[in-house]
């Protein structure tokens, strides 16, 4: 079992390196050889029972994807993207990486099934977003609701979920398409992303800071733990992909809270006082952007398929407290 991780230096990849390391296996199988790629040198593993290669690559280089599956790799998790409020300030180099990047992989590992002779069919589990999904939304998004995004993220997003569907049905790789959840709360330093103040008003409080909050309280969205996006990313590694069928792209349980039930949920375990560091400063760019996200779903496919999320939004806040901030 060998296995590529693109995007091993980001938060998720930090977190799904460091449970292969402890597990030693992936999908009931021991792993023989991880190669971790970023843009920035993804950091050594620790007690790594199997050997480790880290590079620093840009996925967007002509030569990068070819060099990552020399090796043909057996399940690559496809985590490198430019993120939300990026891709939208900085057009070119969003298509550049989350198009251009994804489909020269894509490319490479058609390459190397035919240099094998059709012998070689990797597992690919890409990261996707919730943003492939623009307004106006029902009360809750379902299964069949049709993906048109309103950032050019939603659509980098959404133009490689297209390209994993047609290139699993032409059985050059088995993929599997992940529609994360918002992502929190964050560990570390904030990111570009527009979503980010949603994770800020629950980080920088319980570390003793002031937070800003550039959206209303009203404002409601879908979100699971970093706990959870590493199960949802273990559990489509050993899945069987036929059950799929064509759509190859799931949208993923999560919690749908508004700021204003997160502010609560942050004050019931951690105190008014530290509710208080959030500091209210609308930012009109932020709040349009996030006005075309979605709020709620109901991931039946998902679920009947074995992907769980955490309970609520207290146990997502308590899920940090537990991961990041207890020694």
């Amino acid at each position: 079992m060998k296995v590529l991780i693109i995007g091993a230096a980001g938060m998720i990849g930090r977190k799904l390196t460091a449970r292969l390391a402890r597990d030693g296996r992936l999908a009931g199988k021991t792993i023989d050889h991880a190669h971790l790629v970023d843009v920035v040198a993804p950091q050594p593993l620790e007690n790594a029972p199997f050997p480790v290669a880290l590079e620093a690559l840009d996925i967007a280089a002509p030569y990068v994807a070819p060099k990552l599956t020399a090796a043909r790799p057996d399940v690559i998790f496809l985590l490198a993207s430019v993120v939300s409020g990026e891709a939208e300030a900085d057009f070119d180099k969003g298509y550049a990486i989350n198009v251009g990047g994804t489909h020269a992989l894509f490319e490479a590992i058609r390459r190397e099934q035919a240099l094998a002779g059709g012998a070689y069919r990797p597992r690919l589990i890409f990261t996707s977003s919730i943003a492939v999904y623009g307004a106006p939304f029902p009360a809750k998004i379902g299964d069949e609701f049709i993906a048109a995004p309103l950032t050019s993220y939603g659509t980098q997003k959404a133009i490689s979920e297209l390209l994993l569907a047609d290139y699993s049905r032409r059985g050059f790789f088995d993929g599997v398409g992940l529609r994360l959840p918002t992502i929190c709360v964050r560990p570390g330093a904030p990111n570009k992303a527009a979503s980010g103040f949603f994770s800020g008003i629950i980080r920088e409080p319980l570390a003793g800071k002031e937070a800003i909050l550039p959206v209303g309280d009203e404002v409601r969205h879908w979100h699971a733990s970093p706990r959870a996006a590493v199960e949802f990313l273990l559990r489509a590694a050993e899945l069987d992909l036929s059950l799929l069928g064509a759509r190859r792209s799931l949208n993923l349980a999560g919690v749908s809270v508004t700021v204003g039930e997160q502010i609560e949920a942050l004050s019931a375990i951690a105190g008014a006082k530290t509710a208080s560091l959030i500091r209210r400063e609308p930012d009109e760019t932020i709040a349009r952007i996030v006005a075309g996200w979605p709020r709620d779903f109901d991931p039946v496919r998902a679920k009947s398929l074995g992907f769980h999320a955490d309970a609520n939004f207290s146990a997502i806040i308590n899920a940090y407290i537990e991961d990041e901030l207890k020694t």
